[in-house]
């Protein structure tokens, strides 16, 4: 939430503010290493809160994507890093064609992050849906992109329904329920919007996955972390503002 999206960033911080605070504070370069070797851990964290948050209880979720660049378009060709992993997708945002990878983002009817995926931009994003929902039940909201009749089947087998908005059909008119679907999906637009702006989560700054790993857990925990002091202090999950004003 300050801006301090590196590990780097982190450790310069804590150096230079709460170094009394942590005495054995490493160097840098240990301190970043270790950091990324408790990305297990924060994914812990993450689903403990999420238990605490009684956050699988919800019966509507939602679902959707968002491109995470490796680099800019025109240095793709010469790009090594992510290179066998990373790939060529296409984007609804103003980013168009871009090289890199995909999120996945699952949240609920409050806007908690349920689960993240990641895969290679040229990745279908109907793909992962199975793997990312887990065994929830109830409702799933997603876009056009998600319409496959297959994907439906194979949720409606555990009890989920999946709502999109619906193709154009001239012998139907579909306005009322797309418009419907449209305004109920805007809040997992919200939570991408705070990942990517307070979190900075689409950018890739690290060389490889195990750093790139950490780093995701980090951010979804910090995400949360955040949503569970609004729950402590009695104010809705997503107003962030409202607690660093408290």
């Amino acid at each position: 939430m300050l801006g301090h999206h590196r590990d780097s960033d982190i450790w310069r911080y804590f150096h230079t503010h709460w170094h009394a605070w942590f005495p054995g504070l490493k160097d840098r370069t240990t301190f970043i290493r270790q950091a990324a070797n408790l990305w297990q851990y924060k994914q812990l964290l993450h689903q403990q809160l999420l238990q605490e948050l009684a956050a699988w209880q919800s019966d509507l979720y939602r679902v959707d994507g968002f491109p995470m660049p490796v680099c800019g378009f025109k240095r793709a060709p010469q790009a090594r890093t992510f290179a066998g992993l990373a790939s060529y997708g296409s984007s609804a945002t103003k980013l168009g064609t871009f090289y890199g990878f995909r999120g996945h983002l699952l949240i609920n009817a409050q806007g908690l992050v349920l689960g993240l995926a990641v895969t290679a931009a040229e990745v279908d994003e109907r793909d992962g849906v199975l793997e990312l929902v887990g065994s929830a039940k109830g409702r799933l909201l997603g876009d056009k992109g998600y319409i496959r009749p297959v994907l439906t089947t194979d949720l409606a087998t555990q009890a989920l329904t999946l709502l999109t908005p619906l193709k154009h059909n001239l012998k139907q008119d579909n306005s009322a329920f797309n418009r419907t679907v449209s305004r109920q999906r805007q809040l997992v637009e919200t939570v991408i919007g705070h990942l990517c702006h307070w979190f900075d989560i689409e950018r890739i700054d690290s060389r490889d996955w195990w750093h790139l790993t950490s780093r995701l857990a980090r951010k979804v925990l910090a995400h949360t972390l955040m949503a569970y002091f609004n729950h402590l202090n009695g104010l809705p999950c997503l107003h962030f503002r409202d607690l660093i004003r408290a």
